[in-house]
């Protein structure tokens, strides 16, 4: 099963985790990583973050992610939720949650697809900050957790 939802509402992820596992007695491992707006960023406080995407480009791109972690991983299901629109600090921003017979293919696809989300999702992230708005930019550390896999970080139009 995989699943994938851009949206502007919040998540609830102990129901999430339980509909992805829902009715598969293969599964023995769940992992599941939630990304949060964080106060501070860069040494600046952050009032708030806007995400914003292209409606279907954003769900293929994903769709390959998920579709590179099944041919790297011995996976079950996989459930990936990204958030758009205006977020606070600790709000939700992503889900990524996989199911598999053990907890290592469930713990490496998990965090592939976040290697993968942070540096090729077509997603653009501007903070409101007290000195005005700015543009999140790729970090060199997101480029080098990707390389870890094997692959080459494109660069996105922004």
């Amino acid at each position: 099963m995989t699943s994938i939802s851009i949206q502007t509402q919040d998540f609830d992820v102990g129901a999430e985790i339980a509909a992805l596992r829902a009715h598969d007695g293969r599964v023995g491992a769940v992992c599941c990583f939630v990304g949060t707006v964080r106060e501070r960023n860069e040494g600046d406080e952050v009032a708030s973050m806007e995400l914003e995407h292209y409606p279907g480009m954003t769900e293929k791109a994903i769709e390959a992610m998920v579709g590179e972690a099944r041919a790297r991983f011995d996976v079950y299901g996989v459930r990936v939720i990204h958030r758009v629109g205006l977020l606070a600090p600790q709000d939700q921003i992503v889900l990524v949650a996989v199911t598999s017979a053990h907890r290592g293919e469930s713990f490496q696809a998990c965090e592939f697809l976040m290697d993968y989300l942070k540096t090729q999702a077509p997603f653009w992230k501007k903070e409101q900050t007290p000195s005005g708005a700015r543009w999140v930019d790729a970090r060199t550390s997101d480029d080098a957790a990707l390389a870890r896999w094997g692959i080459r970080a494109a660069p996105m139009a922004g």
